[in-house]
C-alpha cells in the first residue's frame, strides 16, 4: 500500500514535480522520501528560510480528477478547524501537468513527533497517555461539531455497500456529524497528538471517526478495548451505525486486497453490533 509509484516513469514524473513545487514554495527538501498509498503522494522534510522545518507533500491526480473534496482537503481544513491541533499550512503550489497528471504541493509545519503508527492497521498494542486520549477526544469532538457542506461518506454508498459487503441492511434513519474521515493511529503523533492528513474530512455518521479508528485496531485487542472506553459512543445505537458503515467500507477494501487481514475480525465486529 505505502510504497513508491509502479513504474520507474510515474516515480520519475513526481520527482521532477516534487522538484518544481520546491522551488516555487523556496524550500529545499532532505532525508528520507515517504510515498503515500498506490505512490499517489510523497511526502519530505523541507526547509523555509522564514519558516524552518516544513513538510512538502505532493499529491496527484489524473487531470481530469483534480478537483473536489480530496483535492481541496488540506486548505479546507486550515480554513475550517482553527482549534483543532494539526500542522499548520504555509503554501500551496499547483504545478503543471505531467503526461495527464496533476500535481499540487501543500507546504505545512513539519510536526517533529513520529507516528503512532507506521500504517493504518495497527498490528502491536500502544500505551498512550491518559492526556493523549484527551487531547484526540477534545479534537475529534470539536471537528464533530464544525458545520460543513463536504461529504465524507455519501448514503447512497451506504444503502449500496452495507448489505453487499457487511451483509446487513441500511439503517433507515442516520445521525450525521463532521468527521476527519482518516482516523487511524498513522495519522496520529505519539506526542499531543496531532491530526494529519484532513483530505477527506466531511460529513459522515455520527461516531465515525473512533469507529474507524477502533476497526483499524481490531488486531490489537488491547488498544481496542481501550478505544472502546474512551469512545462510549461506539456502545450506542449511533456508533453502532458507525461501526457497520466502516466496516462496509473496510470489507470492501479489503475484497480488493487491500488488508485482508482484517476480513475475519470485521466480519466478527458485524455480527457483535447485530445480533
Amino acid at each position: 500500500m505505502y510504497s513508491p509509484p509502479t513504474t520507474p516513469t510515474d516515480e520519475h514524473r513526481a520527482l521532477a514535480a516534487q522538484q518544481e513545487a520546491s522551488a516555487a514554495l523556496g524550500v529545499t527538501v532532505e532525508g528520507r522520501r515517504l510515498w503515500g498509498y498506490q505512490g499517489r503522494t510523497l511526502g519530505q522534510k523541507a526547509h523555509h528560510p522564514d519558516h524552518g522545518a516544513c513538510w512538502l507533500r505532493l499529491i496527484s491526480a489524473p487531470a481530469e480528477q483534480a478537483k473536489g473534496k480530496l483535492w481541496e482537503g488540506t486548505k479546507d481544513a486550515a480554513a475550517t478547524f482553527a482549534g483543532v491541533r494539526k500542522p499548520v499550512l504555509y503554501g500551496i503550489h499547483d504545478g503543471p501537468e505531467r503526461d495527464g497528471i496533476a500535481y499540487r504541493a501543500e507546504l505545512t509545519a513539519f510536526i517533529d513527533s513520529p507516528a503512532c503508527a507506521p500504517e493504518p492497521v495497527l498490528a502491536g498494542e500502544l500505551e498512550l497517555p491518559d492526556t493523549w486520549w484527551k487531547s484526540l477526544r477534545t479534537d475529534l469532538e470539536t471537528i464533530a461539531v464544525t458545520p460543513t457542506e463536504r461529504v465524507a461518506v455519501r448514503q447512497q454508498w451506504i444503502d449500496r455497500a452495507l448489505p453487499q459487503y457487511a451483509g446487513v441492511s441500511a439503517p433507515p434513519h442516520i445521525e450525521w456529524a463532521t468527521a476527519h474521515g482518516d482516523c487511524h493511529f498513522a495519522n496520529l503523533t505519539t506526542a499531543g497528538p496531532t491530526l494529519l492528513d484532513f483530505e477527506g474530512f466531511g460529513l459522515a455518521p455520527v461516531g465515525y471517526d473512533p469507529a474507524l479508528l477502533y476497526a483499524y485496531s481490531l488486531l490489537t485487542p488491547k488498544t481496542a478495548a481501550h478505544i472502546r472506553a474512551e469512545f462510549p459512543i461506539l456502545d450506542s445505537p449511533a456508533g453502532h451505525t458507525a461501526l457497520l458503515v466502516v466496516a462496509a467500507d473496510l470489507l470492501q477494501s479489503a475484497s480488493r486486497g487491500d488488508h485482508p487481514e482484517l476480513t475475519g475480525p470485521l466480519h466478527a465486529l458485524v455480527a457483535s453490533v447485530t445480533r
